[in-house]
């Protein structure tokens, strides 16, 4: 994901796609976030195979990723791209499940496990800004299918941690909508389907939006991974946070820090600003993912906690980014990249004070 996130999208820029090509690839990938997550989060659940199908996932995305090598057209990618996420696109909600269960009763420590994913995108992007300068951009599809590769032979490690399957399995992808609990989660998933819409711009355009500007693609990599390199003490200290705020308040604040990080590149041209806008995302992605993880797994049964993160990915994730790329896409060659943002900071706002107002009926109940 530190080659890919940052550099995919520059890469079919260089190929000659517009903006709307662009915005159509990302939002397929995301569309299928939206949809396998839950297909293959709900055979999990009720068969009891989280880690064969977690394993499956690793080994036939990496193979597929093999295909792009050997296209550049529009088209063909995009079939591609289909195939390629119908597997690949469950893997982050697997991972979540497989963390809070190995957790136990230490959840709210879970940063000091994603920490590690933070640091390995501020390596790969710090690394990859300077390959590509000294080499071709061309080189990010054979360095992802490696990466991909050494993970899928990873997956075989991943510890085998089931649950206890009962009758109430069955009713696992029902369970979460019929307790009582349904009006805070459907207020939640709107709400970070929104997030997730204003971050379309930022990981369809951002690295596009920084080269026109005249940034080189060793800045791309530098701000890309002091993004990730911002998420580092929040998640380290993730137990100590929300031992101390609630995670209704940690994540209202992250939605206020997003609309306050896109307004900034809104009118900033100044690579010092952007690079401190970049800080921001310890808030706009690291409060708010982990904050999202704990909500989730609190409000869903143990039997379906696999379909809860799936759902929490495929909305957000899924649906949010889905969106968010194709309205980035659309717009972005009739209005640019620093509107675009304004949009995003507004779209960002929204999500915060509905999650505002269910807080206070919550209160008030």
């Amino acid at each position: 994901m530190g080659i890919s996130l940052p550099y995919f999208n520059l890469y079919c820029y260089h190929l000659g796609f517009n903006g709307l090509q662009i915005g159509m690839l990302s939002a397929f990938r995301t569309l299928a976030m939206l949809l396998f997550p839950l297909i293959w989060g709900r055979l999990a659940d009720r068969f009891q195979t989280r880690r064969l199908i977690y394993i499956l996932a690793n080994f036939v995305s990496a193979g597929l990723w093999v295909f792009y090598l050997f296209t550049a057209d529009f088209y063909l990618m995009l079939m591609i791209t289909v195939c390629y996420e119908a597997f690949h696109a469950p893997i982050i909600s697997f991972l979540e499940a497989f963390t809070m269960d190995l957790l136990g009763d230490r959840k709210k420590s879970y940063g000091r496990v994603r920490v590690w994913g933070s640091a390995a995108f501020i390596a790969v992007s710090l690394l990859l800004g300077k390959i590509i300068s000294l080499y071709s951009i061309d080189i990010i599809l054979v360095l992802i299918l490696a990466g991909s590769a050494i993970q899928a032979v990873l997956s075989l490690q991943i510890p085998a941690v089931e649950r206890v399957r009962s009758e109430k399995i069955s009713r696992a992808g029902s369970e979460i909508w019929v307790t009582e609990k349904r009006r805070r989660i459907i207020f939640f998933l709107f709400s970070a389907f929104l997030m997730l819409v204003s971050h379309g711009t930022y990981y369809g355009f951002f690295s596009i939006h920084l080269e026109k500007i005249g940034c080189g693609s060793t800045f791309i990599g530098m701000a890309w991974a002091l993004a990730s390199l911002s998420e580092i003490a929040v998640m380290i200290h993730s137990d100590r946070i929300f031992r101390r705020f609630s995670i209704e308040n940690v994540l209202i604040f992250s939605f206020a820090v997003a609309g306050l990080r896109w307004f900034t590149l809104f009118w900033a041209t100044s690579p010092v600003i952007i690079l401190i806008s970049q800080v921001f995302h310890a808030i706009t992605y690291g409060t708010f993912h982990i904050a999202s993880i704990l909500y989730i797994d609190s409000l869903t049964p143990d039997e379906a906690k696999t379909t809860g993160q799936a759902v929490n990915n495929s909305v957000t994730y899924g649906l949010g980014m889905t969106v968010g790329f194709f309205i980035s896409g659309f717009l972005y060659e009739h209005i640019g990249s620093f509107v675009l943002f304004a949009v995003s900071g507004f779209i960002a706002l929204a999500g915060g004070l509905l999650l505002v107002l269910e807080n206070k009926n919550k209160i008030s109940a």
